[in-house]
């Protein structure tokens, strides 16, 4: 498979500030990556340092800047990854409650909703499609400091929401489950997509509760506990507002179908 991906972003910086980008393809064994990455300021191009985050997720870093700001990323990628292994650590991390997944505050309702000391793999099923049915797909119904126990009781949100509160009802129910920040060939509206990952037995398997985009499409960005540690733009000591984002991504040939019914590891 190849796939071919880009992201555009522009914002206003006020304040010299420091900037981080996540919009990078993680760099996984088994994928071959031809890419470019530029930024400007004001029209000229400015340093971006790559630090290696975890997962085989980058960070691009941009320190000091202010002004108009604009990053081009591009990059066209073949073959498929290797599944990234589940580790202890991984189990531990991705149980507890953390800032947008507070699985503690839906810990009775999910034990209540979906039962107790059943198979990770039925429970990551049923916990999908009971939220694919719960929630309704609306841009701008949630905000960024929403949580999953906020989308629970406002029944509406966007990809990021929706993993969260898939995410939070699985690590409450003892399923470690993490949110994968990726490309979505297929996605419409197109734009960066967020999903689930969940450990079953020793394989993450992904799962997306939209049903946007084919997950055998998905090309990883960045992983993490929620979307506090996936986003694609983050800024420190400064003021930014963004002005334009537009996110591109295709596959050569037809897209995959995507049977909801089947186990599909991120590739």
């Amino acid at each position: 498979m190849q796939r071919t991906v880009s992201a555009r972003l522009e914002a206003d910086l006020t304040g010299d500030g420091w900037v981080e980008l996540q919009v990078a393809v993680a760099r996984l064994d088994g994928l071959g990556v031809d890419e470019r990455l530029v930024a400007t300021v004001d029209g000229s191009p400015v340093e971006v340092r790559e630090l290696v985050g975890g997962h085989a997720g980058r960070i691009h870093l941009l320190t000091d800047v202010s002004g108009q700001l604009v990053v081009r990323y591009d990059a066209t990628v073949t073959g498929r990854a290797e599944p990234l292994p589940v580790t202890d650590l991984d189990r531990v991390e991705y149980a507890r409650p953390s800032r947008y997944a507070d699985s503690d505050r839906l810990f009775g309702f999910a034990r209540k909703q979906f039962g107790t000391h059943r198979d990770p793999d039925a429970l990551l099923q049923d916990v999908t499609v009971w939220v694919a049915n719960r929630l309704d797909y609306v841009p701008g119904s949630s905000t960024v400091t929403d949580g999953a126990s906020d989308t629970l009781l406002g029944g509406a949100g966007v990809c990021r929401d929706y993993s969260h509160l898939t995410i939070a009802l699985l690590r409450a129910l003892d399923v470690p489950a993490r949110l994968a920040a990726v490309y979505a060939p297929g996605c419409d509206p197109m734009d960066f997509h967020a999903v689930v990952e969940a450990a079953v037995g020793d394989t993450w398997l992904a799962v997306d509760a939209t049903r946007l985009a084919p997950r055998e499409s998905l090309l990883r960005i960045s992983t993490g506990r929620d979307a506090a540690d996936t986003a694609f733009l983050t800024n420190y000591r400064s003021d930014l507002v963004l002005t334009s984002s537009v996110v591109m991504a295709v596959v050569d040939g037809d897209l995959p179908r995507d049977d909801l019914a089947q186990p599909v590891v991120l590739g």
